[in-house]
């Protein structure tokens, strides 16, 4: 029962680990889909700039 748990602890930290390194360091595109781009132009007065 005791190496059940170390290999559950162990998964659980890989994937903690993966997770904070997708979120902080690499951020591969297949994962997060497209990027928005903005449409609208800024500085003509479109009242969401400022």
């Amino acid at each position: 029962m005791d190496l059940v748990q170390e290999i559950l602890v162990f998964i659980t930290f890989f994937l903690a680990v993966g997770y904070m390194f997708t979120k902080f360091v690499y951020k591969p595109k297949f994962l997060f889909g497209k990027a928005q781009k903005n449409t609208k132009s800024c500085g003509v007065e479109c009242g969401s700039c400022h």
